[in-house]
C-alpha cells in the first residue's frame, strides 16, 4: 500500500444496536498513523438521514467521503419519490458503491423505517449483513465480548445505550487505536436522530 493511501486510519471502535423501537450507534474518537495517535477527535459516526446513521472504520479520507455520498443520494432518492429511503435500501446503496470502487472502510448502516430497527455491517467489497447488533473495527473483540454477555431483545433505549457505552469504554481500555472519547446517538421513528450531548455521554459514563 503506498502512502498516499496509508496516511491516515481509524483503527476504530463503532457499534450499533437495535432496541425496541429504535436503535444506538456510537463510535470513538482515535485516529492513528500505525502506532502514532494522529487524531484525538475524528468525526466517525455521521447523521445521513432523519433515521438513518453511518460509523465508519477505515481509512479518514473515504469515510468523510462516503458519508457526504450517501447523505446526498438519501436526500435526491426523498425529493425524487416523495418517501425516505429504507435502512435495506441505503445499505445495498453503500454496498453497491464499494463493489464499484473499493474504499478501505468497515462501515455501519443503522436506522429505523416501517420495518423496524435495523443494523448493517458493511465490508470494504461491498458484502452486507443484517443483525441484531455490530461492532467494527481493531476494537470489535473487546466490544463483542459485552455485547455478547448484555444484549437482549427489546431493550430499552436507556438499556442499549448503557451496553453500548460500556463496549466502546471496554474497546478503549484493551485495544490501542480506539479511545479518545466517544459519540453515542439514538434514532427512533418518532424523535429522528439524536446525539447526546458531551456533558450527557459523561453522566451516562460515570453510572457505568
Amino acid at each position: 500500500m503506498n502512502d498516499s493511501v496509508d496516511v491516515v486510519k481509524t483503527g476504530t471502535s463503532t457499534i450499533g444496536i437495535t432496541f425496541d423501537g429504535g436503535v444506538v450507534v456510537g463510535a470513538d474518537h482515535r485516529a492513528t498513523m500505525g502506532h502514532f495517535i494522529a487524531n484525538k477527535s475524528v468525526q466517525k459516526l455521521f447523521k445521513i438521514s432523519d433515521t438513518i446513521a453511518l460509523t465508519t472504520a477505515g481509512l479518514v479520507g473515504h469515510a468523510q467521503s462516503l458519508s457526504r455520498t450517501l447523505a446526498a443520494e438519501l436526500r435526491l432518492y426523498d425529493l425524487k419519490h416523495g418517501t425516505p429511503m429504507t435502512v435495506k435500501g441505503a445499505a445495498t446503496l453503500t454496498a453497491n458503491i464499494l463493489v464499484g470502487r473499493p474504499h478501505y472502510v468497515q462501515l455501519l448502516i443503522v436506522g429505523v423505517d416501517d420495518s423496524g430497527s435495523s443494523v448493517y455491517s458493511i465490508d470494504s467489497a461491498g458484502g452486507s449483513i443484517p443483525d441484531a447488533y455490530c461492532a467494527t473495527g481493531s476494537g470489535s473483540p473487546y466490544m463483542y465480548g459485552v455485547l455478547e454477555d448484555q444484549f437482549e431483545e427489546d431493550m430499552s433505549s436507556d438499556d442499549a445505550l448503557r451496553v453500548a457505552a460500556k463496549a466502546l469504554l471496554a474497546s478503549a481500555q484493551r485495544d490501542a487505536a480506539s479511545g479518545n472519547g466517544m459519540d453515542l446517538a439514538v434514532i427512533t421513528m418518532d424523535g429522528g436522530f439524536n446525539q447526546l450531548s458531551e456533558d450527557e455521554v459523561s453522566s451516562l459514563l460515570s453510572g457505568i
